[in-house]
């Protein structure tokens, strides 16, 4: 049971990383694309903007992909946790609750790819060994 547990928690997360990558890298499903998404992240400090929207972007997409299918699930995680934690740097001022506009939502993102990191990919991925 813990594998299937593992297959779920990869699916829903790489699900989630791959379609917001989707959004960032390529503008679909109503996605801002890199030039918005630059024009956010430039109010962060963040420049290049559009060099660091292409980089979240791709990273957030190939990571959310390698979660699907279960290969390198250990370094996978690595740049998405980055992207999550600088995704909570907005929320941080608001407090913990999601009601507020606070970092629960993140927080629990975090939690989950930390227990992934520290799983691997279970026994059904293409690929467990990292």
């Amino acid at each position: 049971m813990a594998d299937l547990g593992i297959l779920i928690l990869r699916l829903g997360l790489g699900i989630m990383f791959f379609a917001h990558g989707l959004q960032i890298a390529l503008g679909k499903f109503g996605g801002p694309g890199p030039e918005g998404f630059s024009k956010f992240i430039s109010g962060m400090g963040f420049a290049p903007a559009l060099f660091w929207a292409y980089l979240a972007g791709y990273s957030i997409l190939t990571g959310g992909a390698l979660l699907i299918l279960g290969i390198c699930t250990r370094l996978a995680c690595i740049p998405l946790i980055i992207f999550i934690l600088v995704a909570s740097r907005v929320h941080l001022s608001k407090g913990f609750f999601l009601g507020n506009g606070g970092y629960e939502y993140t927080f629990v993102i975090f939690m989950g790819l930390v227990a992934l990191m520290l799983l691997g990919s279970g026994k059904f991925s293409i690929f467990n060994k990292l």
